[in-house]
């Protein structure tokens, strides 16, 4: 039975909200302070227009702004050294680090990269997963309707068709690109929009 609906109804109403294989669940019992640390900031966001149209740099304010609530609650940016051993043969098997990493749950924010990101974070979630260092996977991530806002802020060509969103990620989901890890994903939608 799917567990979609142990997400907070306010959260479901400003995130497009996507579940693989009952991560919520698994959140809500096994991790319940990781859960309540991300249902807290994902409440406490809103999608700041002075963001959206700030320019340049490497890191977009608004993932700065996310990892840096998450940071704020203990999360941080995690790295694993993982190998692989076969009788007396040990073969390093490098995954990616994870942006905010705490307890047993991993969390990538990708607001703005090229859409095979989604498949980086997908496997290191699924090898992380197989390996035991992980109970769950989550990723936020914005909404494609998003870009219609940021064509009106003249910043459209800043957040292309190839690059993250919801509707990318979605297919790459169902399609078991995690594999056996359960995934949380949050697209954030126009709801969460402020003209400050």
């Amino acid at each position: 039975m799917p567990t979609l609906h142990l997400v907070p109804e306010n959260l479901r109403h400003l995130y497009h909200v996507h579940e693989w294989r009952n991560a919520t669940g698994i959140l809500q019992t096994a991790c319940p302070e990781e859960w309540a640390d991300i249902v807290a900031v994902l409440r406490d966001f809103r999608l700041l227009r002075s963001e959206v149209t700030a320019e340049g740099g490497n890191r977009s304010p608004i993932s700065r702004r996310l990892d840096t609530a998450f940071s704020q609650r203990g999360w941080a940016e995690r790295n694993f050294t993982t190998a692989i051993l076969v009788d007396e043969r040990r073969t390093y098997s490098p995954t990616h680090a994870v942006d905010c990493f705490k307890g047993r749950v991993a969390l990538e924010v990708e607001w703005n990269n090229k859409d095979p990101f989604f498949d980086r974070d997908l496997n290191n979630f699924r090898l992380l997963f197989d390996l035991r260092a992980i109970d769950v996977g989550v990723i936020v991530t914005r909404g494609s309707e998003l870009q219609q806002i940021f064509n009106k802020l003249g910043k459209g060509k800043s957040y292309g068709s190839a690059t993250t969103h919801h509707e990318k990620l979605v297919p790459r989901l169902d399609g078991g690109g995690g594999g056996g890890c359960p995934v949380l994903a949050f697209g954030i939608s126009e709801r969460l929009y402020v003209e400050d």
